[in-house]
């Protein structure tokens, strides 16, 4: 996937009738333009209009890069 990146979001929530915290993860396909993102990166991304079937969101900044 050239210029595309997925960006993992890892919410932790607890069970409403339980009560033990359960993370789940949501993955998003972004558009990078520049190719600039590596694994391990933390960035900031936003809505945007369909670019492909599964691509609606936009790279806007990278505000930690991996060690």
């Amino acid at each position: 996937m050239h210029k595309s990146i997925v960006v993992a979001v890892n919410v932790r929530m607890k069970h409403p009738k339980y009560g033990k915290f359960v993370n789940k993860t949501s993955k998003f396909i972004a558009h990078d333009e520049k190719n600039e993102c590596n694994d391990g990166d933390i960035v900031k991304i936003i809505e945007t209009r369909p670019l492909s079937k599964r691509k609606c969101w936009r790279l806007v900044e990278i505000i930690e890069k991996a060690k």
